[in-house]
């Protein structure tokens, strides 16, 4: 083999080598993309559950203060 067929092949893995690492990036954004929307979404649920827990939590205190005045 000659040093230009060589260097040819290596040429050829660098090439490979640079698109997936570029595949990799942009899946690895995509990702990042969908772990904060999913964070954004958990957030909005916790919050909604703590206006739950807050107003049963109301509502049984005025429930007991007129049962018990």
């Amino acid at each position: 083999m000659s040093w230009a067929t060589e260097a040819v092949g290596a040429i050829r893995k660098i090439v490979l080598i640079e698109d997936r690492v570029e595949r990799l990036a942009n899946q690895v954004n995509q990702l990042a993309e969908t772990c904060q929307n999913l964070d954004r979404r958990l957030i909005r649920l916790e919050a909604k559950f703590e206006l739950i827990e807050k107003v049963a939590t109301t509502r049984r205190r005025s429930l007991r203060e007129k049962s018990e005045g």
